[in-house]
């Protein structure tokens, strides 16, 4: 894909993997539009890198279609690349999982992600072109202590972009799922505050860089899968 006047979306885009991924598809000249829940944060985040915001939060399902047209409209009418970025972990143990637990990663990771996608896939096919970037985990691959429901949701996620594949590949279609080991970056925190960067830990850049990577090769070729660990985590 030629990223010098494409149009990306880019959910959760104020902060982490997502701010870092649209920031750089803006300095390649990519129109790019990011969503968040805070508005403000959002808003500032927006001015900051020059994306364009969009306050969506992807776990309120009945929101997400009208979301989705919202988000075209913003990007001019069209679309070509969807960035799946936007996630939630909790990391219960077996005899402490609550239904509420199971609910709330579900509705962001995989519902909300399914249902934007669908939306989104209706313009690929209809300009025959496309291109969906799933941001998975190492713990798509393999599970952990504590891993029962975040673990489970990147599986889904896993099983959902091989789907895809399958059956968006006659349409010119490319699903590419983004696997990062740990990054530091606000996931899992609260307050949505950013972890500082560690020697043995990946940050933002580092998935950014692989997102941006996958999308610049000839819209011929796709990279199905693709993990990325740090160089030296100890």
């Amino acid at each position: 894909m030629r990223i010098s006047g494409s149009k990306v979306l880019v959910t959760g885009g104020s902060s982490g993997i997502g701010k870092q991924t649209a920031l750089q598809l803006i300095e390649k000249g990519a129109t790019v539009v990011i969503t968040g829940r805070d508005p403000k944060k959002l808003s500032d985040v927006a001015k900051e890198i020059g994306a364009i915001p969009l306050t969506f939060d992807i776990s309120d399902l009945h929101s997400i279609e009208g979301k989705a047209n919202e988000a075209i409209q913003l990007l001019g009418g069209s679309i070509d690349a969807l960035i799946n970025n936007a996630g939630v972990g909790v990391f219960p143990k077996l005899g402490e999982i609550t239904i509420q637990d199971l609910e709330s990663v579900y509705a962001t990771n995989v519902f909300g992600l399914a249902l934007l996608t669908q939306e989104m896939v209706k313009s690929f096919k209809s300009q025959n072109s496309g291109n969906i970037i799933n941001i998975g985990s190492s713990a798509s691959l393999k599970g952990f202590a504590g891993g029962t429901i975040y673990a489970a949701s990147k599986f889904a996620v896993r099983a959902m972009s091989q789907s895809w594949q399958a059956e968006l590949r006659p349409f010119n279609i490319r699903v590419v799922q983004v696997n990062p080991s740990e990054v530091a970056s606000a996931f899992a925190s609260k307050e949505r505050i950013e972890r500082e960067e560690k020697p043995n830990k990946l940050g933002p850049q580092e998935i950014a860089d692989t997102i941006v990577s996958v999308l610049e090769m000839r819209d011929k070729g796709f990279v199905p899968e693709v993990s990325v660990w740090a160089t030296n985590p100890f």
